[in-house]
């Protein structure tokens, strides 16, 4: 009897789908639940097509069950308050001050702004995960939990190129969440987003991987742009930012970062940035207060823009080595113009994107073999990974400290004395940078930079960082200082955003 069922079984089967496929095409269904697969006889009048009729191992959509992820989840998703104070755009003229005589001096209003977000707890002991663009300038940040428990937060660090930032709360016992792993999202994979938009708390929205590796331009220049987002179709709107992308396990794969929108609103695209990454730059904030950046050192480029220059490359997928800069360990290695980077160890590289991903997740110092195609020729390295200074130390000023290129101590109150001045820092090493650039030279005492006095090398990476992030008018720096030997002051300027 179970000999019949199973045959009568397989019948139904073919006859499903028979009536699915290609008139002039017999499918013969073979049933192996570990392997399953179809086979065509073609009588030449249409297409052979693979059709996967048994043992699927995805769930049909309406099967799958969302319940327990939020349930995971929403507890460890807080609302993010911000309260900062900025200048008004018209400038006024005071009344008291004009009938006292002061007519001619101008000052702008300070105007009081507030806005909202979401954060992630990462830990149980108050650590937040969050937006740089949440939370930035923000003179008070105060954080409530899905219980209604509110909290002030500080701020512990930002890194406004990936748009991520980590803060605190004083609070123990908190509920944080689980960390995926977003290098194996798959493109078609539900996923959820849980935040806060337009201030309706623990809002869950449920959609598909639409994309992986997307690039946009979060600001004006190429700092501004971030390498590989995870693309979203889970509704995201104002208020979302900072909050948590998750799987269907509750695991946090992405931080909501932005929407693809011509009204300010969700229009069906919304961008994370991979847990990966944003994981990798919470860890370093916390532990040097600054972002430790890997590279290559290469410069790169789709192959496929490449075929006309360079009508050698035999493959088209992966990330094509244009040009090293100065210092590139990846020349030491043994890397040339013209490879196409294919691997890093072992994970397949199909663009651009996709190599920054996989580089950015790493420490300095780490060693990663870099598979290329030379030419038809495939050929391994081992690359050790450095800053962009061509070293492995920490750079506590972070983007600060690599574009200006130089390490900076602060004087001793000996020093000092024996030059004969209070406040002032030493270029103590120069590298591939602004300093270098503009004609300053190892040992140089810099005393002010914009009018302010610099007493230690962080006061200096501050008014770099405030700049960079747009938080002056000024676009450059006007150095002042002198060497010791001469004792002759001398003025230098750095274009910031050349």
């Amino acid at each position: 009897m179970k000999q019949i069922w199973k045959k009568v079984s397989n019948a139904l089967l073919i006859t499903v789908v028979s009536g699915t496929v290609a008139a002039g095409v017999t499918a013969l269904v073979i049933n192996n639940k570990t392997n399953p697969t179809v086979v065509y006889e073609d009588d030449g009048t249409a297409f052979k097509q693979a059709y996967r009729t048994t043992a699927l191992p995805a769930v049909a959509a309406e099967n799958t069950d969302f319940t327990y992820a939020a349930e995971k989840t929403v507890h460890a998703v807080v609302h993010i308050q911000v309260t900062s104070t900025v200048e008004a755009g018209n400038q006024y003229i005071d009344p008291f001050e004009f009938f006292f005589g002061y007519g001619d001096r101008r000052r702008a209003p300070q105007q009081l702004r507030r806005g909202s977000g979401s954060g992630v707890i990462i830990s149980t002991d108050g650590y937040i995960i969050t937006n740089n663009h949440v939370v930035e300038g923000a003179d008070s940040i105060l954080v409530t939990l899905n219980n209604k428990r509110s909290y002030k937060a500080r701020t512990i660090g930002t890194d406004p190129r990936t748009d991520i930032a980590l803060i605190k709360i004083e609070a123990d016992d908190l509920q944080p969440i689980t960390f995926g792993d977003s290098e194996t999202l798959k493109v078609g994979e539900w996923v959820l987003a849980v935040g806060n938009p337009f201030d309706l708390t623990s809002t869950v929205t449920a959609g598909i991987v639409s994309a992986k590796g997307r690039s946009i331009m979060t600001g004006e220049t190429d700092r501004d742009k971030i390498m590989s987002f995870i693309q979203t179709d889970a509704a995201v709107n104002p208020g979302n930012s900072g909050g948590a992308l998750v799987n269907t396990k509750g695991e946090l794969v992405g931080i909501n970062t932005a929407i693809y929108s011509q009204t300010g609103t969700f229009a069906g695209y919304s961008f994370a940035v991979p847990i990966s990454i944003a994981g990798k730059v919470v860890s370093d904030l916390k532990k040097y207060g600054a972002v430790q950046r890997a590279v290559l050192g290469v410069s790169i480029t789709d192959p496929e823009y490449m075929k006309d220059k360079d009508p050698k490359i035999k493959v088209f997928e992966g990330a094509y080595v244009a040009e090293f800069p100065q210092r590139s360990a990846a020349r030491e290695a043994g890397i040339e113009v013209g490879d196409v980077i294919i691997a890093v160890d072992g994970k397949k590289v199909e663009s651009p994107n996709s190599l920054q991903e996989q580089i950015m997740i790493h420490q300095l110092g780490d060693k990663v073999r870099i598979t290329v195609d030379r030419y038809g020729q495939k050929k391994d390295f081992t690359v050790e990974l450095k800053n962009l200074q061509g070293n492995t130390e920490i750079m506590k000023g972070g983007d600060s400290a690599e574009i200006l290129g130089a390490a900076f101590k602060a004087l001793s109150d000996k020093e000092k004395r024996e030059l004969g001045i209070t406040y002032g820092i030493t270029v103590s090493s120069i590298s591939k940078g602004k300093i270098r650039d503009c004609g300053i030279k190892k040992g140089f005492v810099i005393m002010i930079v914009n009018d302010e006095k610099i007493t230690t090398p962080e006061d200096f990476y501050s008014i770099v960082d405030k700049i960079l992030k747009g938080g002056t008018d000024e676009k450059g720096l006007l150095i002042k200082g002198f060497y010791p030997d001469s004792g002759a002051t001398r003025h230098y300027a750095i274009d910031l955003v050349d």
